[in-house]
């Protein structure tokens, strides 16, 4: 089971180059950065933890900072926790990712997920009452983009031409569900609530899961499994990650029983000397879950 790490990366916080180089010095499996483009001050939509922390605001732009992350790094993965798909240029979107994890030596995993805040959403366009489905036609642009042969895709919210787009996502392509052609593109986990509703669209167009915290595995695995299986996935490549955990080592070695392939640890949106300290305590569960390289 890897240990990752993230952090509501900030204009007053550690920077990526610090944190990255860090990170891969004391063996994390990879860094994740979330994203928030903005945050309307007149938002009536509720934060679902309580209080909205002040630096979703500041968030910086999570692909430029992980790519100062990978200049600097050799091993450590990258990751986004989440990218909210809904909300940008799928055809844009598709060159800076396939950009990244062509620089960065195929390191890139791509969370993704449906976002919480209406007003946000609203502002780039977003029909909130769709936006599952956008999201799913966007992912479909990016793939048919990301494709080794031009391919073309017509959907209800995006099309494509058949086209030339390089560079491409170092990782193989991989079976989908069924009679449909395969994934590209790096490895794609969807963030959310346990559900069926979010269990069949991961086995029909992610690699797996991304939620918040580990409460409900023993219920919510299973079922998972079961909608993975269900589409005709192989068991074996479904993929687990676990967000913004307390590690402790009772809680990994539950995680590691259930078959959680990666935890992400929490770090203080603060400045340098808080986040290593932080480091400095999180570091002894790394080493007690080696990071795995055969399912990076």
């Amino acid at each position: 089971m890897r240990v990752a790490a993230t952090l509501y990366l900030t204009d007053r916080t550690i920077t990526p180059i610090r944190l990255a180089q860090e990170l891969e010095q004391r063996g994390f499996a990879a860094l994740y950065l979330p994203e928030h483009s903005h945050i309307p001050v007149s938002r009536e939509t509720p934060y679902p933890g309580g209080e909205l922390p002040p630096e979703c605001a500041r968030m910086l732009n999570p692909f430029v900072a992980l790519a100062q992350a990978a200049a600097v790094t050799e091993r450590v993965g990258l990751g986004t926790n989440i990218t909210l798909v809904g909300q940008h240029d799928p055809i844009d979107l598709a060159k800076q990712i396939a950009t990244l994890d062509h620089l960065s030596g195929g390191r890139f995993t791509l969370g993704i997920g449906y976002g919480w805040n209406k007003e946000e959403a609203a502002d780039h366009g977003v029909e909130w009452r769709t936006r599952r489905a956008l999201v799913r036609d966007r992912m479909a642009v990016m793939r048919a983009l990301w494709a080794e042969q031009p391919s073309a895709y017509e959907g209800e919210f995006g099309s494509v031409r058949a086209s030339d787009a390089h560079p491409k996502p170092v990782r193989a392509p991989r079976p989908r569900p069924r009679e449909e052609g395969p994934l590209h593109g790096p490895r794609t986990l969807i963030g959310g609530a346990a559900g069926p509703k979010l269990f069949a669209q991961i086995a029909e167009y992610a690699d797996g899961w991304l939620p918040i915290g580990g409460g409900g595995l023993r219920e919510a695995l299973p079922a998972l499994r079961a909608a993975w299986a269900d589409a005709g996935r192989d068991p074996a490549d479904l993929y687990v990650a676990l967000s913004a955990v307390e590690p402790t080592e009772g809680k990994l070695a539950h995680y590691a029983e259930l078959g959680v392939d990666e935890v992400i640890v929490q770090l203080p949106a603060s400045g340098e000397a808080d986040v290593l300290r932080a480091l400095d305590g999180f570091q002894r569960y790394v080493h007690l879950t080696p990071a795995s390289g055969d399912r990076h």
